[in-house]
């Protein structure tokens, strides 16, 4: 079977810049990917890319298939993606700004999914509150929720646990375990919480400079850098310690 994502030795500069260098990866259904690297490393260009918002200068861009460049709105009525860095409208109650999306997604019988939503992420007593005027942790959860409308095949998680509590964030990570549990969709996920990348993902790729500096489970890569957990390798990568080590 096809990989859902397959990134081929996609490069992207942007002037003398390069953001992203010959990067390939893989994402199979039900698999959940981590991309693990310092601010900088390419990590958002990397799903910008993904997504057609960022024209790769080299290399291939494949989900279900089909030629992103070519099949882009075929590709994105089927792939979603969660970001902290994108605010969804701010003078919109939260339910019409779910709304919106759900129309734009064509989602069959929305009241009832966007319902289905609030509720699993617990944010039904948020249902008619101005979206700008919601604390960081509550926009973020109704960003899952636009993130999950259309059942998606590939879901973008563009740390997804960064403005939110323990006790959220770890629910974040169950709901993300049960997804891929009951609907399998390829996930590509980045964060900072190393917890995250450790629960969630089942491969990791450490990017630095563009480039990837490590790939494997996140035991593999404890190993490779004699790290007691990826918090103390990812200090190492961001004082350039184990530069040397670039492959």
């Amino acid at each position: 079977m096809s990989p859902v994502l397959q990134v081929s030795k996609v490069t992207k500069a942007f002037e003398k810049l390069v953001a992203v260098d010959s990067l390939s990866l893989e994402v199979n259904s039900g698999e959940v990917l981590g991309l693990l690297g310092v601010n900088g490393a390419g990590k958002t260009t990397v799903m910008n890319m993904i997504l057609g918002l960022t024209i790769p200068n080299e290399g291939s861009i494949t989900v279900f298939g089909k030629d992103l460049q070519k099949h882009r709105i075929d590709i994105l009525k089927r792939t979603n993606f969660c970001t902290t860095y994108a605010n969804l409208p701010s003078n919109l109650k939260v339910w019409q700004n779910l709304r919106v999306f759900a129309g734009l997604y064509g989602i069959r019988n929305p009241g009832e999914k966007i319902n289905e939503l609030l509720e699993l992420l617990e944010i039904a007593h948020l249902r008619n509150s101005i979206t700008g005027r919601l604390s960081a942790g509550e926009g973020t959860r109704v960003n899952l929720a636009k993130a999950l409308l259309n059942d998606p095949e590939l879901l973008l998680l563009d740390e997804p646990t960064a403005s939110l509590d323990p006790d959220i964030a770890d629910k974040v990570r169950k709901l993300v375990l049960r997804l891929k549990q009951e609907s399998a969709p390829a996930i590509l996920y980045t964060s900072h919480n190393m917890r995250d990348i450790e629960e969630v993902c089942d491969r990791i790729l450490f990017l630095h400079q563009g480039k990837i500096l490590a790939s494997g489970t996140a035991e593999d890569i404890k190993n490779r850098f004699a790290g007691k957990d990826l918090d103390e390798v990812f200090i190492k990568v961001a004082r350039n310690e184990i530069e040397a080590l670039h492959l």
